[in-house]
């Protein structure tokens, strides 16, 4: 059996020979998903786990998973790959860099804080070419800007990006804390229907699961990861409850499957949601899309020397479908 040629690589795509790196200091305590899409610049998030499922990455000789945590020291073996050119990836469009611009709510040496319009990936990836820490790279060009967390791309509201990798390590740190208290997070949502008075907490393990074509779906399950939220009904209106959401852990989808799962989906969530209430809704009262606001942000940093409180106001579209609800 005869060797296939090579395949040829695509115009203006770039080669990297086979390389072991060192991880160093500053990058103690990282992912190794995240630690390789800042070595493969231009690399599609799917390339990379891609690379890391089939083995092709190693960690001191051995496989591992795309959520190994880094050691000092420790040496990462990079398969060679064919990446575009970054030169040759067209950058966000003008409209596009000035909204995000406009968006960005706090900024100080170690932190940027982003107020996330809806529809805005935290990340590109999965045919989308400009997520949030792309065009905010694009804006920032002389920064190493890392993402500290994620939001769904139909929330809107505060999305933390880090400057420093101290930064970045302390906060996912304070992510890790037992019951939610290393950052407090604060969610503004519609739920359909009539919520009972009060506080009802949620503590309902969530798995992820994929459907056919890669698509998440997330759904209550004993196999699946602790998960725990906190409703508290602010308001009635028009026969749906307004509602403040606290969460100790930060699940993918978490509040929307856990809205579902006590029978009062969140309002305007296609994928989660009531159909007909959506309909309903979006042709009486404008709401086109899901109603869910990451709000408020509190933490501290230096070891709690450094207190921060973050703010973002309801955005105009769900205000406004609120209103005309009253």
């Amino acid at each position: 059996m005869t060797d296939q040629p090579p395949a040829s690589k695509p115009e203006g795509a770039t080669k990297t020979a086979v390389r072991t790196i060192k991880v160093p200091e500053d990058r103690d305590g990282q992912r190794l998903d995240n630690f390789l899409l800042g070595q493969l610049k231009g690399a599609p998030r799917s390339l990379v786990y891609k690379l890391v499922r089939s083995g092709q990455v190693r960690i001191n000789g051995g496989r591992a998973k795309a959520d190994r945590k880094l050691l000092s020291g420790d040496e990462v073996r990079i398969p060679p790959v064919s990446l575009s050119d970054p030169e040759d990836k067209a950058p966000p469009p003008s409209g596009f860099l000035q909204r995000l611009e406009a968006a960005i709510v706090f900024e100080d040496a170690r932190l940027l804080v982003l107020n996330k319009p809806t529809g805005v990936a935290s990340h590109g990836g999965s045919g989308i070419s400009h997520g949030a820490i792309e065009t905010l790279r694009a804006l920032r060009p002389q920064m190493n800007l890392e993402l500290v967390h994620r939001l769904d791309r139909d929330t809107s509201g505060l999305l933390i990006v880090a400057k420093k990798r101290s930064a970045l390590t302390e906060l996912q740190a304070l992510m890790r804390e037992e019951g939610g208290t290393g950052i407090r997070k604060r969610y503004l949502t519609l739920l359909v229907g009539r919520m009972p008075d009060g506080t009802m907490s949620v503590d309902a393990p969530l798995h992820v699961g994929l459907r056919q074509g890669g698509e998440r779906h997330v759904q209550v399950n004993a196999i699946g990861k602790p998960s725990l939220s906190h409703f508290k009904v602010l308001e009635r209106r028009g026969g749906h409850s307004y509602c403040e959401v606290r969460i100790e852990t930060g699940r993918t989808h978490q509040i929307r499957v856990h809205a579902q799962h006590i029978g009062h989906p969140v309002a305007g969530d296609d994928k989660y949601g009531d159909e007909a209430v959506n309909k309903r809704l979006r042709e009486q009262v404008g709401l086109k899309r899901l109603f869910l606001h990451a709000a408020s942000l509190e933490f501290a940093l230096d070891g709690g020397k450094a207190p921060y409180v973050l703010n973002a106001p309801l955005a105009d579209d769900l205000a406004a479908a609120l209103d005309r609800l009253a």
